[in-house]
């Protein structure tokens, strides 16, 4: 395996980097995480601080919060520990997306990489499992917020609400919820990932790294250089350069400053709290929905504050892992492919994942909307009806923009094949008629546009 290894040949391009970035997080948060453990006590017994910051001596708090206070200004390096882990958390779900969207706006995800994509997307669904459950286990009054939020959501679900949220906190708000999550947090979803990680890395060295269309390039073939020594080089220095950027973005920038929130109180919560950046989509979804709608049938009070944007946000996830499969049944296209698209050559395509992005960012946005309406001096209520309207109505306009503008590219791809690129210089005619000059792309460029407009007519007929 090996010796295989050493004479495969890999593609090289800058969207290839987004995985090495990746597993630089995961490397920082497994460390870091070990780190941790040692000095963290997954309890809520309460107990009351006499530790070094001084603002806080004589509060009663839960031994959980204690200790992450004293990580943070008694164990030498815990602070930059602390905020190494929780900005490689952050950063993660970041380089996932960054993954996901290249894999789809390129047609990476057709046969026969399906799997692949299945197991990205579960990747990115298992690192936002563990980032909340990480977010919560400071016991401040910011994650205990956000706890009573999700306990608020299990019991508006019919039937099994109130059996899911026994479950999760073992018992009334907020119950052993931190005993509960510390194992999920460091056993269960760590092991996962890796898991989940090592068979998308096995199913990559199985059916190898797509490549752009270009000179020599088929899909029979790769052109690129050695995975081994240059590019297992490339990728390590990237390796080592992104976990110097998160310990050096960790030793300079303040991440989760629990004192200034101090400890979590199950009659209080926090104003204007937002929750970590790539669950925001969640919390968004809720704020869109009045909170009065909700009704009586079956003897269990439905409420569709609560139904609606699980059934949306659930939808919408479903949707993302099963497109590979749903656009191959589609097209009828079940052919192998090893040759990337661009995105203007499968305007259908193209349209779909930009309106996915734009409701995406929609509830994103709308997680912030009571500190948007506060930063800009507009009404919450005028905020709310904009990102209502930015949910329903965005995807749709984003799709036919962007469709009609991949088409746009493709005519001008087009055009350049037939008459070549304008060079800028008028010349004077026999007859007197004043024309400019064109001059043939180069070669390659010629070969490539010429495999991507063959793309077009075979890989995407919907187009």
């Amino acid at each position: 395996m090996l010796t295989e290894l050493r004479g495969r040949s890999v593609p090289v391009h800058w969207s290839n980097l987004f995985g090495v970035v990746s597993a630089a997080c995961v490397m920082v948060l497994f460390v870091t995480g070990v780190f941790l453990m040692f000095g963290y006590d997954a309890s809520r017994t309460s107990v009351t601080y006499r530790g070094d910051y001084a603002p806080l001596v004589g509060i009663e708090m839960s031994a959980a919060y204690r200790s992450t206070l004293a990580i943070s200004f008694e164990i030498p390096g815990g602070l930059l520990m602390r905020q190494a882990h929780h900005w490689a958390g952050l950063l993660l779900p970041a380089a996932i997306i960054l993954q996901l969207l290249v894999t789809f706006f390129t047609g990476a995800f057709r046969r026969p990489r399906r799997g692949s994509w299945v197991l990205l997307f579960l990747v990115f669904v298992m690192a936002l499992a563990a980032g909340w459950s990480g977010y919560a286990l400071p016991d401040d009054m910011l994650s205990g917020t956000g706890l009573r939020i999700v306990e608020g959501i299990a019991l508006g679900i019919p039937f099994i609400g109130t059996a899911l949220s026994n479950l999760l906190f073992g018992g009334e708000f907020p119950g052993r919820i931190i005993e509960n999550l510390y194992p999920l947090h460091v056993v269960v979803f760590p092991v996962a990932l890796l898991l989940l990680l090592a068979l998308r890395l096995r199913s990559g060295f199985r059916h190898g790294a797509p490549q752009f269309p270009g000179p020599g390039r088929t899909q029979e073939n790769v052109v690129g250089i050695p995975l081994f020594p240059q590019m297992a080089t490339r990728a390590g220095g990237l390796l080592l350069i992104a976990c110097g950027l998160i310990v050096g973005i960790s030793a300079s920038v303040t991440v989760a400053p629990i004192w200034l929130y101090g400890p979590a109180s199950p009659g209080d919560a926090s104003a204007g709290s937002q929750p970590d950046w790539y669950t925001g989509f969640l919390d968004g979804a809720l704020r869109l929905i009045p909170p009065g709608w909700e009704f009586e049938w079956l003897g269990r009070t439905w409420t569709l504050a609560v139904l609606i944007p699980l059934a949306a946000v659930g939808l919408f996830l479903a949707l993302v892992v099963a497109y590979p499969f749903l656009e191959e049944w589609v097209t009828r296209d079940r052919d192998e492919h090893h040759l990337l698209q661009r995105p203007r050559s499968t305007p259908v395509r193209t349209g779909v994942g930009v309106a996915a992005v734009v409701f995406y960012g929609a509830l994103w946005g709308a997680a912030s909307s009571d500190v948007i309406a506060t930063q800009l001096a507009v009404g919450l209520e005028s905020t709310i009806h904009f990102f209502q309207a930015a949910v329903v109505l965005g995807p749709a306009v984003a799709f036919v923009l962007t469709r009609r503008i991949a088409i746009g590219l493709q005519r001008k791809d087009g055009d350049l094949l037939a008459h070549g690129f304008e060079t800028g210089r008028i010349v004077r005619l026999p007859g007197g008629e004043y024309v400019e000059v064109h001059e043939q792309l180069p070669p390659a460029e010629r070969w490539r546009l010429i495999d991507e407009q063959q793309g077009v007519e075979t890989a995407a007929p919907l187009e």
